[in-house]
């Protein structure tokens, strides 16, 4: 694995991390907050804090060596829109769809689980593309 490789793993943890605490930690944090039954209190959160850490290393890991992979020899940003749209469909959608099915979740805060991750998905698809032009 080359240093390109562990710039675009770094850039893609910051910009997963960052995006998730926009997401979950701001625009939706009051809907979460209405479901205390179904979500972790601010102090448990921070004790489990490693875990989210430790979870977009992963994402960032993989994000990172799954477009290595597969890109083409394509314009960089229709490629990184369609790489980020393909990892929403496979990932950020069923989840979602998921965890609606099995727990009790609002369907409004779902959808907007799935459009603002989306987005940002589709951000991270445009990054990894331009760090890989």
């Amino acid at each position: 694995m080359k240093g390109k490789f562990w710039i675009s793993v770094v850039a893609m943890f910051v910009l997963s991390m960052a995006l998730g605490f926009l997401v979950h930690g701001t625009l939706l944090i009051d809907d979460y907050g209405r479901l205390p039954n179904l979500m972790r209190s601010q102090e448990a959160q921070q004790a489990t804090f490693p875990y989210m850490l430790l979870a977009h290393v992963f994402l960032a890991v993989g994000f990172t060596w799954i477009y290595l992979k597969g890109r083409e020899a394509k314009p960089w940003l229709a490629q990184g829109i369609r790489f980020g749209i393909s990892i929403a469909v496979l990932t950020t959608i069923p989840t979602y769809l998921i965890y609606f099915a099995v727990m009790p979740f609002p369907s409004d805060l779902v959808a907007q689980q799935i459009v603002f991750d989306t987005i940002g998905m589709v951000l991270m698809g445009i990054a990894i593309a331009w760090i890989n032009r």
